[in-house]
């Protein structure tokens, strides 16, 4: 499968601390070595970084553990591909525009049968993952439900909540989608989160010999939330969602959370 890592804070915050630890799984300490990529929103604009060449081995993630990058949402994700070839146009995460936003989604999960059972008309993927075909179809649906106008985001998100649902009957389908303002996360069996806020500690990585001082990076009045697959440090308490549980974070901040109903079969990737 895959693994997901997501940030949301109040002030710009760079995430080269989780991403050190993130990019050691993808083929080092883990097996997602099919190509990585990550999204970094500033003010409207965003800016992604994406390679095929495995995490723990390419330059271009070690530019970004070594370049702090200020953001307020940012998406990552590490693959290992099941869905598509090993290529660029298949590596997450996805972004495409709506209401004049540039929206981005990962995913992590394979499904079975969805794109041949949901066509998506006005938003085409380029690549030839399942992944991207239900982001496309979820951007279908918000179209059709609500036009040229965006609405309140609880209204949205609990909506693409209810899409996350059905699509989450064809597989496993944990996903992370954002705005550049509000993150929205819905898991299907395997995602964890984290808010830091003061008084603020150290954590230690449990994928590379790292520590950090929280107290020393930040100020009283910082909030941060980390949405990962599995917890990246070992000295923190981590919230695991339950399946079917989805969070909506603004600012580094929980706005809003539901619980979707999810088959009685237990998920596995």
């Amino acid at each position: 499968m895959c693994e997901l890592l997501a940030m949301s804070a109040n002030v710009p915050t760079d995430i080269c601390f989780s991403f050190t630890g993130l990019m050691q799984r993808g083929g080092n300490t883990g097996p997602h070595k099919d190509g990585w990529g990550v999204t970094f929103y500033e003010g409207k604009g965003c800016r992604s970084f994406k390679d095929p060449m495995p995490s723990a081995h390419s330059p271009i993630a070690r530019l970004v553990t070594e370049y702090p990058i200020k953001s307020e949402a940012v998406i990552c994700h590490i693959r290992q591909a099941n869905s598509g070839a090993v290529c660029l146009e298949n590596t997450h995460p996805f972004t495409r525009q709506m209401w004049g936003k540039n929206w981005t989604y990962a995913h992590n999960g394979q499904l079975k049968g969805f794109m041949e059972t949901f066509p998506v008309k006005l938003h085409l993927p380029v690549g030839t993952t399942d992944s991207e075909h239900a982001f496309c179809w979820i951007l279908d649906q918000i179209h059709y439900q609500f036009g040229d106008q965006q609405p309140p985001a609880c209204e949205l998100f609990a909506f693409i909540a209810s899409l996350s649902e059905c699509i989450n009957q064809y597989g496993v389908f944990n996903v992370i989608i954002t705005d550049g303002e509000s993150l929205f996360a819905f898991c299907s069996n395997n995602l964890h989160w984290i808010t830091r806020r003061a008084p603020f500690g150290s954590a230690s990585l449990i994928d590379a010999e790292m520590l950090v001082d929280f107290k020393q990076e930040t100020s009283d009045n910082d909030i941060v939330t980390v949405i990962a697959t599995q917890p990246l440090t070992d000295d923190e308490t981590w919230h695991k969602m339950l399946p079917g549980q989805w969070q909506l974070f603004c600012l580094g901040e929980s706005v809003a959370c539901g619980q979707m109903a999810v088959a009685e079969t237990s998920k596995t990737e």
